[in-house]
């Protein structure tokens, strides 16, 4: 009797430590296999952004990302200066794991997009680099789509919204309605206000053509630390963005942009049409979503001044946590959160 129970203790023994080790390496199998899936869904993001896509859009070959399955709803994304796509790494790749179909193209005088023809100029006023946008769409055959944006891809975003509605389902715009023209800015701001529009005035001029030519990389670097006083980036993510300047157009297109805006340079007679509609500041009817940082460094407006230009559905998020001008790389989860919110709205 004695003998059976002390064999029957060895074998329940036994049975444990086989059925723990079991458990042990189904256990570590399991956490593999995520690790594994995980790293391929970052492979996949990187290599998405490191190995840009190109199409025959208008005036351009744009260069863009593209993640998420292409039957999902389609979202584009729109970078300001001195960024790039990759403000949108983090927050592209939550929206295509979650079936959106994600597109992040390259602005002209920004990375692998270029002009089709040298003769073309090296024009970055509004309503050309929104058309750059819709004959994105067109290229891709994407009828309609969410866009998102901040600076320069907020206003492009605000532009397309505004007089194209028919082809954006819901907007996300990063410090809200941007919309402008060379007359309204011909009013002069409080002095603090112009203060953080220095650079504008330094390209105005011809020694800021040269030294942003000259300078390009640092002056970017500058603006991203004084636009987001409290983000903490390292080189790396910087450098990683920085390359995109490398672009042969960029200097021309942004010191055109800014130029154009203070009335200090001609936009293409093609485009007047589309500027006189802009000049009367029109509402923007699609659902639409805004979001502030609480440490945006740059100028803004104030959420409360524009609110009234968005006559459709509307919800307004204010960031806190030190969230400044580069919201979509600061704050990626609450950007794509406002993209699924957006669409939401929409339905």
């Amino acid at each position: 009797m004695n003998t059976i129970l002390k064999l029957n203790k060895k074998v329940l023994i036994t049975y444990l430590v086989i059925a723990l080790t079991g458990m042990e390496i189904s256990f570590l199998k399991a956490q593999q296999i995520s690790e594994s899936k995980q790293a391929k869904v970052n492979i996949s993001t990187s290599s998405a952004f490191k190995n840009t896509e190109k199409i025959r859009a208008g005036v351009l070959d744009v260069g863009y990302a593209e993640l998420g399955p292409k039957t999902g709803k389609p979202v584009i994304l729109l970078h300001g200066w001195p960024y790039d796509i990759h403000s949108f790494e983090k927050s592209s790749e939550i929206l295509a794991g979650k079936g959106y179909h994600v597109l992040i193209p390259y602005l002209r005088g920004y990375g692998t997009t270029t002009f089709v023809s040298p003769q073309t100029a090296r024009n970055a006023q509004q309503s050309a680099v929104a058309v750059d946008i819709i004959a994105f769409m067109d290229a891709l055959k994407i009828d309609k789509a969410i866009v998102g944006g901040f600076d320069w891809g907020a206003r492009t975003a605000d532009i397309m919204a505004a007089l194209w509605p028919e082809r954006v389902s819901a907007l996300v715009a990063v410090s809200g309605y941007l919309i402008g023209s060379p007359k309204a800015n011909e009013n002069p701001l409080p002095p603090n206000a112009e203060l953080l529009w220095w650079y504008q005035f330094y390209f105005a001029s011809e020694r800021g053509y040269k030294g942003y030519k000259m300078n390009t990389k640092a002056f970017n670097k500058l603006i991203w630390k004084t636009a987001s006083p409290k983000w903490t980036f390292d080189d790396g993510t910087y450098e990683q963005s920085a390359s995109a300047f490398d672009n042969p157009d960029h200097v021309e297109i942004v010191i055109h942009n800014y130029r154009w805006r203070l009335g200090l340079a001609s936009g293409e007679k093609q485009y007047d049409e589309l500027e006189a509609q802009l000049a009367k500041s029109p509402n923007i009817t699609v659902p639409t979503v805004t979001l502030e940082g609480d440490a945006n460094g740059a100028a803004f407006p104030l959420p409360e001044n524009y609110a009234s230009k968005y006559t459709g559905k509307y919800v307004h998020h204010t960031l806190t946590g030190g969230i400044g001008h580069n919201l979509p790389q600061e704050a990626p989860k609450e950007f794509a959160d406002a993209i699924i919110e957006a669409n939401s709205l929409s339905k």
